[in-house]
C-alpha cells in the first residue's frame, strides 16, 4: 500500500535542523477518515501539548508522517487517529478513547496511560525512523 507523507513543524527551525527528520511509520489505521496526528514529546510535556508535531491525511493500513527539526534527545511519541477531524481524541464510557491511539515502543494502553519511561526513545539527529501500531478500543470514530 502506498505511503502518504506530509511534513510539518511546530515552530520555525534553523536551516541546519532541516536534516533532522523523524519518520514515524503508523501501522493499523482502521480507516481513511480524518487525520493521523503525531506529537514528539520531551518528558515535561508527555501526554499534553508537545513542541514537535506533524500530521497527515489518514489512509487505511499504513501511513508515514515526517516530523522535522527534532533536536537530539530523549522523547516519546504519541499518535492519534482523529477520524472525525475535531482535533481531539473522542472518548466514550469511562474516558476510553473511541479513536485510535498509539505510543512509541508500541506501549499498549490497558488500565492507565503509559509512563514516559515506557515510551521513551533517543533521537540521535539526522534521518531516523520509528514504527507505531495504533490501538482501537471500539466506537465508530465518526
Amino acid at each position: 500500500m502506498p505511503l502518504l507523507t506530509i511534513a510539518a513543524q511546530a515552530e520555525p527551525q534553523d536551516p541546519a535542523d532541516q536534516s533532522r527528520t523523524l519518520h514515524v511509520i503508523i501501522e493499523n489505521a482502521r480507516s481513511a477518515r480524518g487525520n493521523i496526528h503525531v506529537d514528539i514529546c520531551p518528558q515535561a510535556s508527555f501526554l499534553s501539548k508537545c513542541p514537535y508535531s506533524a500530521e497527515a491525511s489518514a489512509r487505511q493500513g499504513r501511513v508515514e508522517v515526517v516530523v522535522r527539526g527534532v533536536p537530539p534527545g530523549r522523547y516519546a511519541a504519541q499518535i492519534t487517529h482523529d477520524e472525525n477531524g475535531n482535533k481531539k481524541v473522542d472518548r466514550g464510557l469511562l474516558g476510553i478513547p473511541r479513536e485510535g491511539i498509539g505510543f512509541s515502543n508500541n506501549v499498549r494502553v490497558r488500565f492507565r496511560a503509559p509512563r514516559f519511561a515506557e515510551a521513551a526513545f533517543e533521537v540521535t539527529g539526522g534521518r531516523q525512523s520509528i514504527s507505531v501500531r495504533l490501538q482501537y478500543f471500539g466506537g465508530s470514530g465518526s
